[in-house]
């Protein structure tokens, strides 16, 4: 099971968090700005020719023998759409290296394999969005995403968790992701517009880039989470060595020795530092993330700091 039992009562009092609420096609549960016909009572404006009468206050009429009309607050569906990165590089990390801690009656666990970690995620999310009313789509972004892609929704409502998990559960990751062309097309048939969290390592060749700005340019808010495995932050390698590419099968010869391991982590350090400021520049939230972290304080504790979930 990709959430243990004892976490899904914290997750149902969390939601997920828009800076601007995209308009729904169906009453949900959170507050617009806009003026609708819910029953919650916003304001008062005068009468005009034209309005229901049946919205005018006549208490109000009778007191100041002046007309005027009942505003309500209209309660909106978000659209949620988490998008799975579903490349070979993301089935990384040893999942018999799982920790495993019991404290009490709960039970905290920390995977160290992406696909499994990413797929956690997205499971908690969708769980969030779907006891919050929201509008839930979830996409695997695989290698022949042109042509066909995995979808799971759009859905509404807490009775699709269970198909939720179980779509979720039979998902693998392999072959090569072109980011940018992924985000691009689920940005022109992706549906409405809304909240758009990317789970992924970002190790993409084309790049992420203008598909993050193609996603941005549709109108969705989007959250980037970016996994990277503790073997990749250090890797516990030395000597002559020769790499091999999961996703292409291509080869490197390499030896690995304390000035390589400083000049990756240097390397790796600004190429994080640069995703961030990318993001910062396009107001998109970015969360770096390793998966050797307890996947309850992701949740509940990182993913509130940053501001995505209340």
């Amino acid at each position: 099971m990709l959430l243990v039992p004892s976490l899904l009562p914290r997750l149902e009092r969390l939601s997920l968090v828009a800076r601007h609420v995209r308009a729904g096609q169906t009453a949900g549960e959170r507050r617009s700005t806009k003026r609708g016909t819910s029953v919650e009572f916003a304001d008062y404006r005068d009468y005009t020719r034209g309005d229901d009468l049946r919205r005018v206050d006549w208490n109000i009429y009778a007191r100041l023998e002046r007309p005027f009309v009942k505003l309500f607050e209209e309660e909106e569906d978000l659209a949620v759409h988490i998008l799975l990165d579903g490349s070979g590089s993301m089935d990384w990390g040893s999942e018999s290296a799982n920790r495993r801690i019991s404290e009490s009656a709960n039970q905290r666990i920390s995977e160290s394999n992406k696909w499994l970690y990413a797929r956690r995620l997205a499971a908690a999310l969708g769980y969030v969005a779907l006891t919050s009313g929201d509008r839930l789509t979830v996409a695997n972004l695989g290698s022949s995403f042109v042509i066909h892609y995995s979808l799971f929704g759009p859905v509404r409502g807490r009775g699709h968790t269970l198909r939720l998990f179980e779509w979720l559960g039979g998902l693998e990751a392999q072959g090569t992701t072109d980011l940018n062309a992924s985000l691009r097309g689920y940005g022109i048939s992706g549906g409405r517009p809304g909240l758009a969290v990317l789970i992924s390592d970002l190790f993409s060749p084309a790049g992420y880039l203008e598909g993050l700005t193609s996603l941005a340019a549709r109108g969705h808010e989007i959250a980037v989470i970016h996994l990277l495995a503790p073997d990749e932050v250090e890797p516990p390698l030395a000597g002559d060595l020769r790499l091999l590419d999961v996703e292409t099968g291509e080869s490197q010869e390499v030896t690995i020795d304390g000035g390589m391991r400083a000049l990756y982590r240097r390397r790796l350090a600004a190429w994080r530092d640069e995703i961030q400021v990318t993001c910062r520049a396009r107001d998109v939230h970015y969360l770096p993330v390793e998966t050797g972290t307890p996947f309850e304080r992701v949740v509940l504790y990182d993913l509130r700091w940053m501001r995505l979930v209340k």
